[in-house]
């Protein structure tokens, strides 16, 4: 395969970008994404021009490193497949592609199409841990959960993180992000002493980071790999609210 590649360059956060374009040739059809950039990265290197930086860990759609809009869509044009596991087949020979990294205030580009998603791992952090003590595995495995909890609580936490809901939406939103990891933990017996609280601290810090609001268009679930439903985001409203009707009793 022959491809024409526009990609986003970017020095570091304070320089302006631009796309720059590639010709890349004799490129596998099995060959995944990331392979063809690691192809074009050597052939960058050999001719004394910068790589491009682009982020990525394990390669096999379990860490959500691998953020990249890909001809405009994020992770690419495959339902729920993350960058790292799009292969070149899904595209044609003498294509052109386009590249970017995440488009999002809270998403700072660090240097081309890496940026800085430290954003989501600080609404978990505000969210806090799980207070109930649950013993040793055997003791927690005796706690009954009906089955319909269990799925929905397991269901929300094949979040990987990626930020691709964010990348999506229009209004730069991470509540998908945000319903679905108040989700597994509010659904679940030991979750339910700092539910409310966590709901009411996680939106608190979504908002701070500069996440825009959510309303209700779904791109997000159109984009995550690991197919969370836009019904997470419903059930976290109802904590937020349930929350502050509790906040104004007490007050």
């Amino acid at each position: 395969m022959n491809i024409t590649l526009r990609i986003w360059r970017q020095k570091d956060r304070a320089a302006s970008g631009a796309m720059a374009s590639y010709g890349i040739e004799e490129i596998s059809p099995d060959m995944s994404f990331l392979e063809m950039l690691d192809v074009l990265n050597d052939r960058l290197t050999e001719s004394g021009d910068d790589p491009v930086a682009f982020d990525h860990d394990c390669r096999e759609g379990i860490c959500g490193a691998c953020s990249l809009v890909i001809n405009g869509i994020a992770h690419g044009p495959e339902a729920l497949t993350t960058a790292c596991q799009l292969y070149m087949r899904h595209f044609n020979d003498g294509d052109t592609i386009d590249i970017e990294p995440w488009r999002s205030t809270a998403f700072p580009i660090l240097r081309d199409l890496i940026v800085d998603r430290s954003a989501l791992d600080r609404i978990i952090q505000a969210g806090g841990f799980i207070s109930a003590p649950t013993g040793a595995a055997p003791d927690a495995a005796s706690t009954l959960i009906p089955k319909v909890d269990a799925d929905a609580a397991f269901d929300a936490s094949a979040c990987i993180g990626c930020g691709a809901c964010v990348a999506a939406c229009p209004n730069g939103s991470a509540m998908l992000f945000t319903g679905a990891k108040a989700n597994h933990l509010g659904l679940l017996p030991q979750g339910q002493p700092e539910r409310h609280s966590r709901a009411l601290d996680m939106i608190a810090q979504h908002d701070a980071e500069g996440f825009g609001g959510c309303t209700q268009i779904g791109e997000c679930t159109a984009v995550c790999p690991a197919g969370i439903s836009l019904d997470k985001i419903s059930f976290l409203n109802a904590d937020l609210l349930s929350a502050l009707w509790d906040k104004d009793k007490k007050d």
